[in-house]
């Protein structure tokens, strides 16, 4: 990737910027994606590992035509060392975040069964009362709580788990596993054993599920390899984000909580106007900054010109959701809170072939835990002031490390 092969004729290459991994407190926008964004639809980004430079697109209808474009693949990203926030990189085979089409497809197909609108309606009822459990611990012990340790991660932790399947007997190793992995404490080494031992029991699961006609995860993925459709491989690099998967709603949860906490004009319309909390959902999925920095990068199988520059074959590509979703040209005062936004064509799950396969489960759970722990504990609220609540640090997802409450 040179100077020369980055622009059309008579246009000069927009710089590289670096962006460092910050630690940000809150809500609050990052500060060098708000600069960036500012500077132009498309510019270049240095991430902190990996190799060169990269372009990032941060206008809402770039963001829908790269996720859409079969010219930008992220199957290629597999064999490069991309510029990139992650300090390690070691995709796995099956793993759909980096499958292309028709692969994609076919991978995805698998699971499908599992995640559907009808699927989690069936699931809504069982939701429900695992969640009233843990919400009476809370009552019983009174305050004041962690609802992060106590509600926010075990809900998608045991949830993830009825629907993938997880044997009764196996869940409290599961669990401990899954936490460990998506835990700040305990460091790296403790993650890569809680994920070898996991990925060591999914493998045994799969194998043991080749005669299983149910309709969990598990069960769909062994029959899958059982008829041919996928390799067992691709069966397990399949199932560890799915069980992994709570991760993004604990502390997607965990940011909109305490927003409806501190801006209490937000909590009072959620418990008073049941009608209209799906646009509030759909407001706070677009608001919160889910994550730090960006995801996954995609390669530019061929040159395509966009906002006026060639991007050439083989440059790396970024997009920024959290920025579409604060596109002034598609929302209208993009840093407010508007509880009625209409309409919200947010992009909080993704876009094209990779919108994410558990949109429809992440946004039943957001769902179900906002409303249990605001109508249940009427008188919610932080137990700390505002700015002494605990943030995570060094971590793609963002989201409060503990939320001390009182009720």
């Amino acid at each position: 990737m040179t100077e020369e092969t980055t622009t059309l004729t008579g246009q000069a290459p927009p710089p590289v910027r670096d962006w460092p991994a910050l630690d940000l407190d809150g809500t609050d926008f990052d500060p060098i994606l708000a600069e960036l964004m500012r500077e132009g639809p498309l510019t270049r980004i240095r991430l902190p590992f990996g190799e060169g430079w990269a372009w990032l697109a941060t206008r809402h209808e770039d963001v829908k035509l790269i996720t859409n474009d079969p010219r930008f693949s992220r199957a290629e990203v597999t064999g490069r060392q991309v510029t990139r926030m992650a300090p390690h990189f070691k995709p796995r085979p099956g793993s759909l975040a980096f499958a292309d089409q028709p692969d994609h497809n076919r991978l995805r197909r698998a699971v499908a069964g599992a995640f559907t609108v009808s699927a989690m309606k069936r699931l809504r009822p069982r939701a429900q009362r695992m969640l009233d459990a843990l919400v009476e611990g809370v009552v019983r012990d009174g305050p004041p709580a962690d609802l992060v340790e106590r509600v926010l991660e075990p809900f998608p932790i045991a949830l993830v788990s009825e629907v993938m399947g997880v044997p009764e007997a196996d869940r409290e190793r599961v669990h401990a596993w899954t936490r460990q992995i998506i835990s700040t404490s305990g460091g790296a080494e403790a993650a890569d054993r809680a994920k070898h031992s996991l990925y060591g029991w999914i493998t045994e699961t799969i194998r043991s599920r080749a005669d299983a006609t149910g309709e969990d995860v598990y069960a769909l993925l062994g029959a899958a390899v059982a008829r041919g459709d996928l390799g067992e491989t691709e069966a397990i690099g399949l199932a560890g984000p799915l069980q992994i998967g709570g991760e993004a709603v604990t502390h997607n949860c965990g940011q909109m909580l305490y927003l409806l906490l501190t801006r209490p004009e937000l909590g009072q319309a959620w418990r008073q106007r049941p009608e209209a909390r799906d646009a509030l959902l759909d407001e706070l999925l677009r608001y919160v900054p889910h994550r730090s920095s960006v995801g996954l990068a995609r390669i530019a199988l061929e040159d395509v010109d966009l906002c006026g520059h060639r991007i050439r074959a083989g440059d790396p590509v970024y997009v920024s959701y959290l920025a579409a979703n604060r596109d002034p040209d598609v929302f209208p005062e993009p840093d407010r809170i508007d509880p009625g936004r209409a309409p919200n064509p947010h992009l909080a799950f993704g876009n094209g072939p990779h919108y994410c396969t558990g949109a429809v489960l992440a946004r039943l759970q957001t769902e179900l835990l906002l409303t249990t722990l605001l109508e249940r504990l009427r008188d919610l609220r932080l137990a700390v002031p505002a700015d002494q609540v605990a943030w995570r640090r060094r971590t793609m997802i963002r989201g409060p490390r503990t939320l001390p409450c009182t009720w």
